[in-house]
């Protein structure tokens, strides 16, 4: 359905935003209704049929729980469960966001909404009713772009649409070289923080003596060669966001330390008696799965609840088939342009080995191996033959092929599928085609 042609029921006890709603639509589509009393829905709902409804999710309540937009929302699916329903709120909380989807809206705004957001979501939503199909979004992002266009990637970016709006702290797991500093990108691109600052630390690299001045900052004289004062990775990223890079390495000092800043929201540099307030949102990302970081010896059970509002599992490449071509043919473009080569074409033998590839290296080691096709390439048509992967790869994967105990398989099996899936003992029963309770006897064998 073209938006023009379109009916829409605004519900809001705000004169204010009624006003700047129907103002806004009402030179776009064919018609638009404004309410202030959500009790008169369901005799507007008996008289007139809506293509979309937008509803407030709070009226007049001293407390904003959002409560009172969920059962408008459940009010109007009952009459209509075909009418969609955009749910606006001045309050960005992640939970209420996932409660009002499952309930059945079809969408979550934030106020104040930028316009653009506004039209985009209508838009996005009766394109869906006319033709069938949804409209996949696709994060934006200001330096670069995320390609993708499997199952696994749709279900990320579903993800960054409803986490990016909200202040929620987001942990993204996921192997190296799959692009987890992208996500975490794209979630503030698309954020309302994404004109202050996104401050990237890698911590897993910072020694103990570096971690608190890198993070927190420092005072000139407060230690050997502190000839100035710095400030901290917090500070810098003060109003923005931080994302934290390897968070799984870090000691159980170092956790303890940040637990505490996180708690307070203040942080003290080194050499300092002052707090300084600090106002951000965090993002961390590791290569373990959570079966690990729920490990207490290894890493804080408080320090994960803090961090770990929202997950996010960015897939490996041999888990998104259908993105191989799409990546290789963006990445041999991009470095065509790079050495001043001409455009490739592909043989059918080059497409055929890039796809029964493993790629243990995920997405990092695919544009390596195309930026050395490129550079190596005596020809405008790619073969198999040009494609190279690492060596160390090869002898990595021949050394386990060639074990082939079955003790070892089943062992090396058990585990994969286990980390594949974080942990979940049900989900990897499930795939390996066994009971819950056959698979623990496998794991008290194996001592896993």
């Amino acid at each position: 359905m073209q938006l023009k042609n379109a009916s829409i029921l605004i519900i809001d006890d705000d004169a204010d935003v009624l006003t700047a709603i129907r103002l806004l639509l009402k030179p776009k589509v064919k018609e638009v209704l404004t309410e202030k009393n959500p009790n008169n829905i369901q005799s507007i709902l008996s008289q007139k049929t809506f293509d979309l409804v937008i509803l407030d999710m709070n009226f007049n309540g001293l407390i904003n729980t959002g409560n009172e937009g969920i059962f408008w929302l459940k009010k109007i699916k009952g009459i209509n469960n075909d009418i969609d329903v955009i749910l606006i709120t001045a309050y960005g909380d992640m939970d209420l966001a996932i409660r009002a989807l499952k309930e059945g809206a079809s969408d979550f705004l934030i106020k104040p909404w930028k316009n653009e957001k506004l039209f985009q979501t209508i838009e996005d939503i009766l394109s869906k009713k006319s033709s069938g199909k949804p409209k996949i979004w696709k994060p934006a992002l200001n330096d670069g772009k995320i390609l993708g266009e499997s199952d696994a990637m749709n279900h990320v970016f579903l993800k960054i649409k409803k986490v990016a709006p909200t202040d929620a702290n987001v942990l993204i797991l996921g192997e190296n070289g799959t692009g987890k500093d992208l996500i975490a990108k794209a979630i503030h691109d698309n954020s309302h923080r994404k004109d202050k600052p996104f401050v990237k630390v890698d911590v897993g690299a910072l020694t103990s003596s570096l971690f608190e001045s890198e993070l927190f900052g420092h005072k000139k004289g407060a230690f050997t060669d502190a000839r100035e004062d710095r400030k901290g990775r917090f500070e810098i990223a003060n109003g923005g966001t931080l994302f934290l890079d390897e968070i799984a390495n870090i000691s159980l000092q170092q956790q303890a330390r940040l637990l505490t800043v996180l708690q307070n929201r203040h942080i003290t540099p080194i050499g300092s008696n002052l707090n300084i307030p600090i106002d951000i949102r965090l993002i961390c990302a590791t290569n373990v799965g959570l079966d690990i970081l729920a490990d207490e010896t290894k890493f804080r059970k408080d320090l994960i609840y803090r961090i770990n509002t929202v997950e996010i599992l960015v897939p490996a490449l041999r888990e998104r088939e259908n993105d191989i071509l799409l990546l290789a043919k963006y990445y041999l473009n991009l470095y065509a342009e790079k050495y001043f080569k001409s455009e490739f074409k592909l043989d059918e033998s080059f497409i055929k080995k890039l796809k029964n590839y493993y790629f243990p290296g995920n997405v990092r080691e695919l544009q390596y191996a195309l930026e050395r096709a490129v550079i190596m390439a005596d020809t405008s048509v790619l073969t198999d033959h040009d494609l190279l992967f690492s060596s160390l790869e090869k002898h990595t994967a021949s050394q386990e092929i060639q074990n082939v105990n079955l003790d070892y398989v089943e062992k090396n099996t058990i585990q994969k599928v286990i980390d594949k899936n974080n942990g979940n003992i049900s989900k990897s029963a499930k795939e390996l085609g066994i009971t819950r309770t056959a698979l623990y006897r496998r794991m008290n064998k194996h001592g896993l």
